[in-house]
């Protein structure tokens, strides 16, 4: 299979992105259906400690990541060279990562005041040197928008974590579960990369210097990301206890569910459409308008919805033993919708090179989260650093919008409004309804939350579809969806011939 095999013309990005977003969510009902079933077999404190494993795990992967998949996808011209000086680099990383985890897996202890945290972090080491051999054959499915072989891929390593997992759950009713389970899941990747790919990496380093020249700074940028994402994890899991940190990154992980993980798929879309559209300032501009049309109209009435019955979600999904994380996941699931709705301007501003600009945001976010609840607000509780993640992650948008109408002189500040006002006033519609809505006494808490749901999701979907026919059915994320989803050309004749 060639790096440089170019996607069938019978593949749009358009369908490419309805294709991987569908797929995208069977890989994510797989991860909702494996929380769900660890959530009722385990307890949060097995969670917390797998919480705290994994915030020092991320941390140094994060420290090393060079960013090489992001590298090989912006280079257009990428050729075998590129590829075996990337895998040789990712290599190097994941070997230096293994040894300094094993190392301080006994200092990480000692932060969290949890000696269960040394064992389980070496274990995560030992997944993290396996999955550095992955081959890097397998970033050519993106970048040449291969959309089924990507999602092959990532499904069925996904599954094997899944089926392992869930055995052991049952079996051991502990925190291993999820621990075994990663490692099975980043060895079946490594064997799954070379069934799919038949590209066979060598140790190289005739690249380097090119690849490093890039990846500098993604490797400043995601240092930058990963410390706004986790941070509020180091310090919940220093000021509480197991418990509480498990109920926390449960809430973190289902709050990203209805808004992150449902458009987080169009990134691997969006990113090598973005660079082939580079050169073309206005169909880079109709890509980027699409895009932030469709997150908006899908993340803002998830991250609100969610909010709104986070308290009946917990109880209909979790158990009552879960209620402690019911305030966390209504504070997230705004946060959520802010981080969803950056991702194109993220994907745009790196498919044209701008990587810089990024770092400097994500450190930007990560000194403003720190300065609220280091300085202003050190003795912060759970509660409080999540409220700390939500303005700081309000501010970042604000601040990426700033930077892609400053830096990318096809966008304008029009093109955002004319994109999301739709959406923003359905959402607050939506809200509205929902607050009022009565909610009979003595049902089954299953009934109240489908009540809620369909009620909500009903009279957003009628307010969205009235707005859009208020502005004479134009184009946009409206349009696109119901084209792809068969159904624009019937709607539009009901409504001519309702008028």
């Amino acid at each position: 299979m060639s790096l440089s095999k170019r996607p069938s013309k019978s593949v749009s990005a358009a369908r490419g992105a309805v294709l991987v977003v569908g797929m995208r969510w069977i890989d994510r009902l797989i991860g909702l259906v494996s929380t769900l079933i660890l959530a009722r077999l385990l307890v949060p404190e097995d969670f917390g400690i797998v919480a705290m494993a994994s915030v020092v795990v991320g941390l140094i992967d994060t420290l090393l990541d060079l960013g090489v998949g992001s590298a090989l996808i912006q280079n257009r011209d990428a050729g075998r060279e590129d590829f075996d000086t990337a895998w040789t680099m990712r290599v190097i990383q994941a070997l230096g990562a293994a040894l300094i985890l094993w190392f301080a897996a006994p200092l990480a202890a000692e932060y969290f005041r949890d000696p269960r945290v040394v064992d389980v972090i070496r274990v995560m080491a030992l997944a993290m040197l396996i999955g550095g051999f992955e081959n890097i054959g397998i970033v050519a499915f993106q970048k040449n928008m291969e959309f089924g072989s990507d999602f092959r891929f990532f499904f069925f390593r996904r599954l094997a974590g899944f089926i392992v997992t869930i055995s052991l759950a049952f079996w051991l009713h502990s925190y291993w579960a999820m621990v075994i389970g990663a490692l099975a899941g980043r060895s079946a990747g490594v064997g799954l990369s070379f069934w799919m790919h038949d590209f066979r990496p060598r140790l190289s380093f005739s690249r380097f210097r090119k690849l490093w020249s890039f990846s500098q700074w993604v490797l400043i940028r995601n240092l930058g990301v990963y410390g706004q994402n986790q941070l509020d994890k180091f310090l919940v899991g220093r000021r509480t206890d197991a418990t509480t940190m498990g109920a926390y990154t449960l809430a973190d992980e289902v709050a990203a569910m209805p808004t992150t993980e449902l458009l987080a798929p169009l990134g691997r879309v969006l990113f090598p459409v973005f660079v082939k559209a580079a050169d073309d300032a206005e169909k880079l501009r109709a890509v980027f308008c699409k895009a932030i049309g469709v997150q908006s109209l899908l993340a803002l009435p998830a991250g609100v919805g969610l909010a709104l019955v986070a308290r009946d979600a917990v109880l209909v999904l979790l158990g009552d033993k879960w209620l402690i994380a019911v305030p966390f996941l209504q504070v997230l699931a705004l946060m959520s919708i802010f981080g969803a709705l950056s991702h194109s301007s993220a994907y745009l501003l790196l498919s044209l090179g701008k990587v810089r600009l990024q770092a400097w945001l994500a450190w930007m976010q990560l000194a403003l989260l720190a300065l609220l609840v280091l300085v202003l607000f050190p003795q912060s509780d759970a509660l409080g650093i999540a409220y700390a993640r939500l303005l700081t992650s309000a501010s970042g948008l604000l601040i990426i919008v700033g930077l892609v109408l400053r830096y990318v002189e096809a966008i304008r500040l029009s093109d955002f409004l004319r994109h999301t006002w739709r959406p923003l006033l359905a959402t607050g519609i939506m809200a509205l309804g929902l607050s009022i809505l009565p909610r009979p006494e003595g049902l089954p808490q299953i009934v109240q939350l489908a009540q809620l749901v369909i009620c909500g999701a009903g009279l957003y979907g009628l307010t969205i579809l009235a707005l859009w026919r208020a502005v004479g059915c134009a184009e946009g994320a409206e349009a696109y969806l119901l084209e792809q989803t068969g159904l624009k050309d019937r709607l539009l004749r009901w409504m001519r011939v309702s008028q």
